[in-house]
């Protein structure tokens, strides 16, 4: 068991070398919670709609993302400000209008899987 913290090292185990391959698969506590912070982004549905159609659609102004999704101006807005705070979203200025895209691969990649099930 010489993946196990020192801190945990004395506790009883069933299968010991399964719980070095479970510490290995979990990785380190940094890429975890990235990982975990980028599905809290796409556990809200009013996010995970406007990623998707960003996703799927291309860069879209928030107006358009609002007609899309059935939210209103400001709430795009809002959820599109966390999004680009979290950096899975750039926005592109043409002018006066702003037009968003999804920039995380990683995140582009889970909506390829969501998008793949849309039906």
């Amino acid at each position: 068991m010489h993946l196990v913290p020192a801190e945990r090292a004395d506790r009883r185990t069933i299968d010991g070398h399964r719980v070095c391959d479970a510490v290995a698969a979990i990785g380190e506590p940094g890429h975890v919670r990235t990982w975990a912070d980028r599905f809290s982004l796409l556990a809200d549905p009013r996010r995970l709609a406007l990623l998707l159609a960003l996703h799927r659609a291309g860069p879209l102004a928030v107006s358009d993302l609002a007609v899309a999704t059935g939210m209103n101006d400001p709430a795009v807005s809002q959820a599109l400000r966390l999004l680009r705070t979290a950096g899975v979203v750039e926005g592109d200025k043409d002018g006066r209008v702003v037009r968003y895209r999804v920039t995380d691969g990683p995140t582009a990649e889970l909506l390829e899987h969501c998008a793949s099930d849309v039906g």
